[in-house]
């Protein structure tokens, strides 16, 4: 009912970028509460390499992750099927953030599609284990679209909008756990 990969093969490969969605968790090391972040648009994740993931990170109502991979680095990374093959993956590892003004951002940033307004980093994942599990109770479910509203969202906003949320909620984690600092880059540099 489940398996351990030594490694991303070109099977698993193939069933992470067919999925429409993926989740994210991370915790921090002592008290305080579990993220759990479901993430849409197919272009925002790649596979690296056999050991190595990467999604863009969009602004959005928190930046839980990017404050527990400062702290820990901990991080899990789910995909799930909702067609008839059912499957669940998980990709457990560490995690680090990669920054707009990082020297290794714009080489990764190549490694995604559509340019997304909004963009606050890049979150690479070192995959440490690697496993399947059945997902039989998981429902059959059909993908109507992408939702195209955080895309449409954020096109609207402006320096100053970004400025507001780096310095206000995207700050620290709901916790109190530093996340982006005051000299992250605003979108509009990237």
């Amino acid at each position: 009912m489940s398996k351990l990969y030594p490694h991303i093969d070109e099977s698993l490969r193939r069933f992470i970028l067919a999925q429409p969605m993926f989740f994210v968790a991370t915790a921090p090391t002592h008290d305080g509460r579990i993220n759990l972040s479901p993430k849409g648009y197919r272009d925002t994740f790649a596979v690296l390499d056999d050991h190595t993931v990467a999604y863009l990170d969009l602004f959005g109502s928190g930046v839980e992750t990017i404050a527990h991979l400062r702290e820990n680095g901990r991080i899990t990374v789910m995909f799930c099927s909702f067609t008839r093959n059912s499957k669940i993956l998980r990709l457990q590892g560490t995690g680090r953030v990669v920054r707009p003004d990082d020297a290794e951002f714009t080489t990764l940033r190549a490694h995604f599609g559509t340019d997304h307004p909004g963009v606050r980093a890049v979150i690479v994942v070192d995959c440490e284990r690697i496993a399947d599990s059945c997902g039989f109770s998981v429902p059959y479910l059909e993908l109507v679209d992408e939702r195209p509203v955080l895309d449409k969202h954020h096109a609207r906003k402006s320096d100053e909008d970004f400025a507001r949320r780096i310095a206000g909620d995207n700050s620290a984690s709901i916790d109190a756990l530093p996340a982006l600092e005051s000299d992250h880059p605003l979108p509009s540099a990237l």
